[in-house]
């Protein structure tokens, strides 16, 4: 049951990575050719397949067409990744209007799971400004960005910089960009690395005898390699001459590549014959790190000390309250829930903390059923409400108890998870977070990894503030957490990206001695 409450946030992530979201980018100087370069963007269908350690786990389309008023390009990607035993399905469907030039007027992004459907939709209005619309499990938020620079496409990027002409070996180009999953922006640099030919397949033939398709002509399309940089983190496309990607791969172990619709078909339903998925296709335990020690009862432990190698420490959120970094040793201490007190009675009155204490578009915390359940995990004893302690003791017990465990492909939000009650770390976080905030009790979301069964796993918790940060953990019904939890991000899906630098680089060994016994 504890691995199966672990995150796949990492899905979320590459979701950014690939480029199958929103964007922002505008060239003011280069619009008018722009215009004229893009009249010779013809329409068309890509067809691809998906794949993580040489499995298939997907499929992709990406249609252009040519409006009187300019474009309409539409993406779909159909993933059913292994993870844990399970096959988790989703769909993640955009559509965007392009003027001549190719800037964004409006998007439509919609993401599709058992747990049902986030959407979110915008527009451009006056002034630059990104107004959008987030709609899950009945509940519906406005938001208003004011952007110096109009946005567009993330799968727009290769076009436009294709249609500028910066398709150039050595070029570099800086974009910020607007991912509407985690409502955020960050720049991009576009590096035009090498140019060469690729080969790809351009029509298929059915075998009667054997009933399958196959390869039946390929073409040869001179191609660009192009990386897409930010947060450390590479993502690495082919592209032809209009932009158009070829191929394309994450530090995930994901890639696409472009074929035929009964290629792409064929190999999707292929996979579905594999009875086993092997570890470096499965989204969880491929990102996991190996364990020096195996621990018995990982939570008999006050304090653990760890060293991370590997990767780049600077930016990550490692030293502070519960953790203490000291060059590459890390020391994780175990709160003593007896000693700890918070000093003040709910609701929390200074500003201090004011941003751990207001809404935010997926922890809906001034919603009347997110204040109503609160309310109702408070009620056996009115006093709770006062006492932040038991407040954050209730409702871990609660929301651990609420939730079947499940690994889930969405983008995790309060109102959604207290409807389905279903989730892994990262719904039982943002659901804890929201009911937290309700009662007027300081909560934030911690992501990092923890011990798990000889590992350790990419996993996310929520910290309450009692007098000083507190790691509570009610995936696991942990009071506090324990000190396997290596804290790296502090902060939403828009902070979680930073966590993919580590996959496949970072080394994690235990160290002694092991302090004492948790009381």
């Amino acid at each position: 049951m504890r691995k199966r409450a672990l995150g796949v946030s990492i899905l979320l992530v590459w979701f950014v990575m690939v480029g199958w979201q929103v964007r922002r980018e505008y060239f003011q100087p280069e619009l008018t050719r722009l215009t004229e370069a893009a009249l010779g963007l013809a329409p068309g269908v890509s067809f691809y397949t998906l794949t993580m350690g040489g499995r298939t786990v997907g499929q992709a389309t990406s249609r252009l067409d040519t409006l009187p008023d300019g474009f309409r390009l539409e993406d779909v990607m159909n993933l059913e990744l292994p993870a844990l035993g399970q096959t988790g399905v989703a769909v993640a469907r955009t559509s965007v209007k392009l003027s001549p030039a190719l800037v964004m007027e409006s998007f439509e992004f919609t993401l599709d799971s058992e747990v049902g459907r986030f959407a979110a939709s915008g527009t451009v209005g006056a002034d630059t400004t990104l107004n959008v619309s987030i709609r899950s499990a009945g509940s519906e938020q406005n938001l208003s960005f004011r952007m110096p620079q109009p946005p567009v496409m993330s799968n727009v990027v290769p076009i436009r910089i294709a249609m500028s002409g910066a398709l150039k070996v050595g070029e570099t180009i800086r974009l910020p960009v607007f991912d509407p999953t985690s409502l955020s922006t960050r720049t991009v640099e576009v590096r035009i690395m090498e140019h060469d030919t690729l080969v790809v397949t351009d029509s298929v033939s059915l075998d009667p005898a054997t009933g399958r398709w196959a390869s039946a002509h390929v073409d040869s399309i001179p191609a660009w390699r192009i990386a897409e940089i930010f947060g450390g983190i590479q993502v690495e496309s082919w592209v032809d001459a209009d932009g158009r990607v070829l191929r394309s791969s994450s530090p995930l172990g994901f890639s696409m590549e472009r074929t035929e619709y009964e290629l792409a078909r064929q190999s999707q339903e292929d996979a579905r014959l594999v009875d086993a998925s092997p570890i470096d296709s499965d989204v969880i335990l491929s990102t996991a790190v190996q364990s020096n020690v195996d621990f018995d009862n990982v939570e008999q432990h006050d304090e653990l000390r760890f060293r991370l190698t590997g990767v780049d420490l600077a930016g990550f959120q490692l030293d502070g309250g519960r953790q203490t970094l000291r060059g590459d040793t890390l020391i994780v201490r175990r709160e003593r829930w007896d000693d700890v007190e918070p000093g003040y009675t709910l609701p929390y009155s200074f500003m201090d903390l004011r941003e751990a204490l207001e809404p935010e578009p997926l922890i809906q915390s001034d919603d009347p059923r997110i204040r109503d359940q609160a309310r109702s995990m408070t009620a056996a004893r009115a006093q709770w409400r006062q006492d932040p302690k038991d407040v954050a003791r209730q409702l871990t017990t609660s929301v651990f108890r609420m939730l079947e465990k499940s690994i889930t492909f969405s983008v995790p939000n309060a109102v959604q998870v207290l409807e389905t009650r279903r989730g892994d770390c990262n719904e039982h976080t943002v659901l804890y977070v929201a009911l937290a905030r309700a009662l007027g009790l300081p909560a934030r979301t911690a992501v990092g990894l923890v011990y798990v069964n000889g590992a350790f796993f990419y996993h996310a918790w929520p910290e309450v503030w009692l007098d000083g940060w507190v790691a509570m953990d009610p995936t696991f019904g942990q009071i506090p957490a324990d000190a396997s939890h290596i804290r790296f991000v502090i902060g939403g899906l828009a902070q979680q990206v930073e966590i993919v630098r580590l996959i496949g680089n970072l080394q994690i060994e235990v160290l002694g001695p092991l302090a004492g016994t948790a009381e």
